[in-house]
């Protein structure tokens, strides 16, 4: 073969590998992954599992979900280690969006918190008017309540019911913090035959599964309405975030068709809906 034959061989050669190492990234680039950084009670209700594939098959995006709790979503936003957050915990959010952590912060949905126990009600909490008067009995009762411990939005509502009841159950020996999500605590207060604060839509899908034993005691008050956002990761902080999958994420889950999802997801198995709409209204609305 003559010089000139190989040079032109070789570079052929190189050629094709050259091409062969972009296709793989032409890939990533057509379907690439979108961090999501959620609350386990979204997770844990199941509800994600049916808005996930549907974004996933709308856009091309691929979604990789982590479920901790609100707290370690915001910390996770901080350092740029995820995208988009779903969250529900507004006054960490307002402190997130305050010190320039996120570029957008919409109003999707909420629940509410419901303060569970054993059915023989060892505290006598049943006919408590507040969530407060609840708590003050369980304290003064010494029964067991589980807290989750792990800064999530659960726990941080906890926290401040037991402010207003004016109690610090911290170190009590009724008190016990499991540093679990929502669905692994409701299953340690099931064991234990403990009080625990959980969000309604966790508890009526693992309680549908399993017959958990514990019941709904305290419910309905305003101060235990479960409010959730979602946050776009602002791009200025972090430039290699993916704000054109963050922005499609959160326009998808307010958008008309997937709201309409959400109040009727549950509605089939418990006869009433586990997360309530809320894109579009205004804070007050809401009490915020």
């Amino acid at each position: 073969m003559s010089l000139s034959r190989r040079i032109l061989s070789t570079l052929s050669a190189l050629l094709i590998l050259s091409v062969m190492s972009v296709l793989p990234a032409l890939a990533a680039d057509k379907h690439p992954t979108l961090i999501l950084a959620t609350t386990t009670s979204t997770q844990d209700s199941g509800l994600l599992d049916v808005l996930v594939p549907m974004f996933e098959k709308q856009t091309g995006y691929f979604v990789k979900t982590i479920s901790v709790g609100s707290g370690q979503a915001m910390k996770m936003g901080e350092r740029g280690e995820a995208d988009v957050l779903l969250v529900h915990s507004p006054e960490a959010e307002k402190t997130f969006m305050a010190q320039g952590f996120g570029s957008d912060r919409k109003l999707v949905m909420h629940n509410d918190f419901l303060i569970l126990g054993p059915k023989k009600d060892p505290a006598g909490i049943a006919k408590s008017k507040t969530a407060a008067e609840a708590f003050q009995k369980i304290a003064k009762s010494g029964a067991l309540f589980l807290s989750r411990g792990d800064n999530s939005g659960t726990h941080a509502k906890e926290k401040a019911l037991w402010k207003t009841a004016g109690i610090n159950p911290e170190g009590q020996k009724w008190y016990q913090q499991t540093g679990l999500g929502m669905g692994d605590t409701l299953n340690v207060a099931a064991e234990k035959g403990g009080y625990l604060l959980a969000d309604r839509g966790t508890y009526l899908a693992l309680n549908k599964k399993r017959h958990l034993g514990l019941e709904i005691l305290v419910a309905g008050e305003p101060k235990l309405l479960n409010i959730y956002h979602v946050i776009v990761v602002n791009p200025a902080k972090w430039p290699k975030v993916n704000n054109a999958g963050a922005k499609a994420f959160s326009d998808f889950i307010v958008s008309p068709r997937v709201q309409a999802m959400i109040s009727r997801y549950g509605v089939k198995e418990f006869r009433a809906p586990l997360f309530f709409s809320d894109a579009g209204k205004k804070p007050e609305a809401l009490g915020l």
